[in-house]
C-alpha cells in the first residue's frame, strides 16, 4: 500500500543517515583531538582509570624535581667531604714532617693551622639552597636528617608517600660544651665508684686491679636528645692515679641528633683514654683505661698501692647554655710545636681521616641510591604515559579508513533519503 501520509522508505533512510552522520561525527572528533576517549561520556570506565594515571604521572614530576634536588644536595655535600678528607691527609703530611727534630714546628704549626681554616671555610660553604649536610649542631629533634620524596606508593587502601633518608655528616670544627650551670640528672643512675685499694669506693676486684660499669639508659639503640651532655668527673684522687677533673667539659661528649646511647658511651670512652694518656702518659693507656660496649662503659685501674681515684659519669639535659661541637673538634687541638705534641697529633690524624673518609662514603652511597632512584621513576613516568595513551589514545590508521567509508556511506545515504523522498511523486501518474 502507498501513501502520501506516510514514507516507511523515507524514515529507515533517514534513520540510517543519522547513524552515519554520527559515527561520522564521532570519528572526526578522534581524529581532531588525538583520542578515542576524550570525556566521561566515550567511556566513563577506561576516563576514570586514565584520569588517576595522568594524576599519578603528575605527582611524579614532582618527585623527579625533588629527587633532583636532593641529588645535587648530597653532591655538594660529598664534594665537600672529598675535599676535606684531602686537606686532612695534607695535615697529616705536616704533622709527619714535624716528627723529625730538626724541623721548624712553628711554621708547620702554621700550615696545619691554615688548613684547618681552610676546612672550616669548605665545611662552611657545602651548602645547597640554604642546606648545609656538613653540619649537625642543632638542637632539634629531627635536624640530624633530610627525607628526599622519592615515590608514590598506591595500593588498593590508598596512596602513601616513600623517602629516602640522608643523614647529616657533620664535619665541622667548632668546639662543644656542658653549661656550666647546669645541673647533673639521675646522678644515681649514672654513677660508679672508684679504683685502687680502700682510700676510695671498692668496686668488684677489691684491690686487684678493680673495674666498674655503667650503663647508659636502657639499650644501645636508643635516642639522646640533642644537646645533651654527658661528663666522666674524677675526684678522690690518691698516689699515683689521674689529676681530679676540674670542669665538666674536661672529659665530655655532647649529643647530636640521631645520637644513640652506644654513640655515647663510645665517645665518652675515647674521651677519658685521652685524658688519661694527656695526664699519665702513653704507658698508662691500657692498664687505666674505659672500654664501650653498646651502651656499657666498663673502666679498669690499677693496684700500684695507693693509685686511688674515683669516678662518675653524670648527664645534663640539653639547654641553650650547651654547644654541640663539630666531628672534628679535635682539629683545633693539634698541636705540633712540641714532640709530645707531634706523637699525640699522629693517633689524632688517622681518626679524623676516617671520619671524614666514611663521611664521603656515607654521600656517595646515597647519592647512588638517588640518582638510581631518579632513573626508575623517570621511567616509571614513561610507562605510565604509555599506558594512558594506550587506553585513551585513537588509532589514527583505523580512524582514517573509517572516515573515509563513513564519507561513501553518508552519500549513499543521501542519495537513498533523496529517491525515498521521491516515491510519492509516481502516486501523481495514478491521477491523470
Amino acid at each position: 500500500m502507498s501513501s502520501i501520509l506516510t514514507n516507511n522508505g523515507a524514515m529507515v533512510a533517514l534513520q540510517t543517515l543519522k547513524s552515519i552522520n554520527k559515527g561520522l561525527a564521532d570519528t572526526q572528533q578522534q581524529i581532531s583531538t588525538g583520542k578515542r576517549v576524550a570525556s566521561a561520556k566515550d567511556n566513563s570506565a577506561v576516563w576514570a582509570i586514565s584520569k588517576v594515571m595522568e594524576a599519578d604521572v603528575k605527582g611524579f614530576k614532582g618527585i623527579s624535581d625533588s629527587l633532583n634536588l636532593g641529588q645535587s644536595t648530597v653532591s655538594v655535600a660529598r664534594q665537600a667531604a672529598e675535599t676535606t678528607t684531602s686537606l686532612l691527609t695534607d695535615i697529616k703530611g705536616k704533622i709527619v714532617a714535624a716528627q723529625e727534630e730538626n724541623v721548624d714546628r712553628d711554621k708547620i704549626q702554621t700550615d696545619i693551622d691554615a688548613l684547618r681554616n681552610q676546612i672550616a671555610a669548605v665545611v662552611g660553604a657545602a651548602q645547597f639552597n640554604g642546606l648545609n649536610l656538613l653540619s649537625n649542631t642543632e638542637q632539634t629533634a629531627d635536624s640530624g636528617s633530610i627525607n628526599v620524596l622519592a615515590s608514590l606508593d598506591r595500593s588498593g587502601t590508598g596512596v602513601t608517600a616513600s623517602d629516602i633518608s640522608v643523614a647529616k655528616q657533620d664535619l665541622g670544627t667548632g668546639a662543644s660544651s656542658i653549661g656550666g650551670a647546669l645541673t647533673a640528672l639521675g646522678a644515681a643512675a649514672n654513677n660508679i665508684g672508684g679504683f685502687g685499694d680502700a682510700a676510695a669506693a671498692a668496686l668488684t676486684g677489691a684491690a686487684s686491679a678493680p673495674t666498674g660499669t655503667t650503663t647508659l639508659g636502657t639499650a644501645a639503640t636508643d635516642t639522646v636528645a640533642a644537646g645533651t651532655g654527658f661528663s666522666i668527673e674524677i675526684s678522690a684522687t690518691a698516689g699515683n692515679g689521674p689529676s681530679n677533673t676540674t670542669d665538666r667539659n674536661d672529659i665530655k661528649y655532647v649529643a647530636r641528633d640521631g645520637d644513640t646511647m652506644a654513640d655515647v658511651a663510645a665517645g665518652l670512652a675515647a674521651q677519658f683514654n685521652k685524658y688519661i694518656k694527656a695526664d699519665l702518659g702513653a704507658d698508662n693507656v691500657g692498664t687505666i683505661d674505659a672500654t664501650a660496649n653498646g651502651n656499657e662503659i666498663t673502666f679498669t685501674g690499677i693496684d700500684n698501692g695507693g693509685d686511688n681515684f674515683s669516678v662518675a659519669v653524670q648527664e645534663y639535659a640539653a639547654d641553650a647554655a650547651t654547644t654541640i661541637g663539630g666531628r672534628l673538634e679535635e682539629l683545633s687541638n693539634i698541636d705540633v710545636t712540641t714532640q709530645a705534641g707531634a706523637d699525640s697529633a699522629i693517633e689524632e690524624i688517622e681518626g679524623l681521616i676516617q671520619t671524614a673518609i666514611d663521611s664521603a662514603s656515607a654521600f656517595g652511597s646515597v647519592q647512588g641510591r638517588i640518582e638510581t632512584q631518579a632513573d626508575f621513576v623517570s621511567n616509571l613516568t614513561d610507562a605510565l604515559k604509555s599506558g594512558i595513551g594506550t587506553l585513551v589514545d585513537a588509532d589514527m590508521e583505523e580512524a582514517s579508513a573509517r572516515l573515509q567509508a563513513l564519507q561513501v556511506q553518508q552519500q549513499l545515504g543521501v542519495q537513498a533519503l533523496s529517491i525515498a523522498n521521491q516515491a510519492p511523486q509516481s502516486l501523481l501518474s495514478l491521477f491523470r
